[in-house]
């Protein structure tokens, strides 16, 4: 290998490496404001930039490890579990089941249906939009909305919808609403993780980058969490959603622009 291939690999390193740590500082800020939005922000733009089955591996371990934290902590994790388990049981095995359609599939057009999901979810927050209470119908409604998750999770890596609207739906309070999306992403990272893994979709290169971009990730959440003191969280949120809409928009179009 001459030594100008070996220059431009190294800078083609370095490049990842610099579009990683820049999507994770923007994620890591994002979560720091809002206390959410880490694993979302993260899966658009590297999706954008290196596309979906590289970006959900990156975006694993960083994701895991402050949704671990989330869900750990605010007092309600054995209530909260015992309320979630049949959604968590059911998104598992469809996580699975997405992540091997995912490595037979083409990754712009999945990418494009992670932008499809992204677009809805935030029109629905601009709009204020929320979906009725589930009542007597949550011991089935929870098991639909997991698994329905869970495809969507194993396809994009995205664990927003439906399973945060219905969340929302079940009238918890914020520590609650809070903790309980902890949980239920750090599990469906879990299995996302070993669904990728079993699928031969997490090289080991990615894996130690995702385990790297924690640093990148945690500056990003100090600095928001530092942010949120002084300035208004509604008005970030409102421009934070905004944008997330038009990211999503772009993915979703990508394969009919490209």
């Amino acid at each position: 290998m001459g030594d100008m291939e070996t220059i431009a690999i190294v800078m083609g390193d370095m490049e990842t490496i610099a579009i990683v740590a820049a999507a994770f500082v923007l994620a890591g800020f994002v979560k720091g404001v809002i206390g959410m939005g880490l694993p979302t922000v993260s899966l658009a733009l590297l999706a954008i930039a290196l596309g979906l089955k590289e970006a959900m591996a990156l975006m694993l371990i960083p994701s895991f490890v402050t949704n671990v934290w989330q869900g750990l902590v605010g007092g309600n994790f054995t209530a909260m579990v015992k309320r979630l388990w049949p959604l968590l049981l059911a998104a598992c095995p469809a996580i699975w089941l997405g992540a091997g359609i995912l490595e037979q599939a083409d990754s712009l057009q999945m990418a494009a249906i992670l932008g499809i999901m992204i677009f809805i979810y935030s029109a629905l927050a601009l709009a204020r939009i929320t979906v009725p209470a589930p009542g007597r119908h949550e011991r089935w409604l929870s098991p639909l909305v997991g698994a329905s998750t869970g495809i969507v999770t194993g396809l994009t890596g995205s664990f927003v919808m439906p399973a945060v609207l219905y969340m929302q739906a079940l009238k918890l309070d914020r520590n609650e609403l809070v903790q309980a999306m902890g949980i239920s992403f750090s599990v469906s990272t879990l299995i996302l993780g070993l669904a990728l893994a079993g699928h031969s979709l997490l090289p080991t290169e990615l894996g130690l980058m995702s385990l790297g971009a924690l640093v990148p990730a945690t500056v990003g959440m100090m600095l928001g969490a530092w942010v949120r003191r002084s300035m208004s969280e509604e008005r970030f949120r409102q421009v934070f959603f905004f944008a997330l809409l038009l990211l999503g928009a772009w993915l979703a179009l990508r394969p009919l622009i490209l």
